[in-house]
């Protein structure tokens, strides 16, 4: 069976420089789990690593596909999937790192998704509502058909919700149904799973310092370069946190500043999801870290741990 080492945690908490220090000690070529990394030109938003800061570890499914493209659960699922077996046959040790849950539970667990075919007339419709403002009695609807995917999901987070109409509206299913969680004896990889943690003051403290320096550094002006582009501000990256807020003071719907402090509060509300959803995971051995820099003590723990789990230095 493969190894394969998940690093996750919260926004902010550290995950992408942790698992570079832990790919150079372990041999390890990291695979992003990111739902906005993925995308091209969207950098000082997405928190990418510059190539400096990747330190030459490879790293895959990563700033590769255009803003316009389609991309799903599903096709990350697949993607994934190929490069930690390739990265296995190349004798490193596979690393998926990020904080989009569904992603990686996507990987790591034997998840199905449905084949819908076209689905565009039915989702023109869905956004037509969207566009006119009855988003909510798309919630209402979801609620009744798909119980359990509107209890996860924001009751404004209408990408989400239409494409889980979508599939109930084309399969007779609810998208629930095709998402198969793990059972007892199927397990897909030998995992040792690092979740990392800080204290709520300090990650809250990062947030902020995090999206300061992301205004700082000229998120307004990649966002303003993207629409130059001729990217429609409607994709999928353009809803990410900052791009939104950005776009909304680009269209004079509040002042510079205002677009800072609600990407700061979003951002720690999403912190707050990401953790909600990781703390269901049992497999999850957590990590507190403190402080800029990771302790010695604290990242050798860590080794410790994935050497405990999977036999790292057998395999590798």
């Amino acid at each position: 069976m493969i190894s394969l080492v998940v690093v996750v945690g919260p926004t902010a908490v550290g995950k992408s420089e942790v698992a570079v220090e832990l790919a150079l000690r372990l041999n390890g070529e990291i695979i992003s789990a990111d739902s906005i990394q993925v995308y091209k030109y969207f950098k000082i938003g997405a928190a990418k690593l510059s190539p400096e800061e990747q330190k030459g570890v490879p790293h895959h499914l990563f700033d590769f596909l255009e803003p316009d493209q389609d991309f799903s659960v599903a096709q990350f699922q697949r993607l994934a999937r190929a490069k930690i077996e390739e990265i296995h046959k190349r004798g490193k040790l596979p690393f998926l790192v990020g904080g989009t849950g569904l992603y990686i539970q996507a990987v790591i667990d034997p998840y199905e998704f449905p084949d819908t075919g076209d689905v565009t007339k039915i989702r023109g419709e869905l956004w037509k509502m969207v566009e006119a403002g009855k988003g909510g009695e798309l919630y209402k609807k979801l609620r009744k058909v798909d119980p359990v995917t509107a209890a996860r999901l924001h009751p404004n987070d209408y990408r989400r919700i239409t494409r889980a109409l979508e599939v109930y509206y084309l399969t007779g299913k609810p998208i629930s149904s095709f998402q198969k969680v793990s059972q007892k004896g199927s397990q897909l990889y030998k995992l040792a799973m690092v979740g990392l943690i800080r204290s709520r003051e300090e990650l809250y403290q990062r947030i902020e310092a995090r999206v300061e320096k992301m205004f700082q550094q000229g998120l307004v002006e990649e966002v303003r370069n993207l629409l130059r582009m001729g990217y429609s501000p409607e994709l999928k990256p353009f809803q990410a946190l900052g791009y939104k807020q950005v776009l909304g003071y680009l269209r004079g719907e509040y002042e510079f500043q205002t677009a800072i402090e609600l990407t700061k509060k979003a951002t720690r509300n999403y912190a707050k999801r990401q953790l909600t959803w990781f703390k269901r995971d049992p497999r999850i051995q957590w990590f507190y870290l403190e402080g800029k820099q990771v302790r010695k003590e604290t990242l050798e723990e860590i080794i410790n741990y994935i050497c405990r789990v999977i036999p790292v230095f057998e395999e590798y």
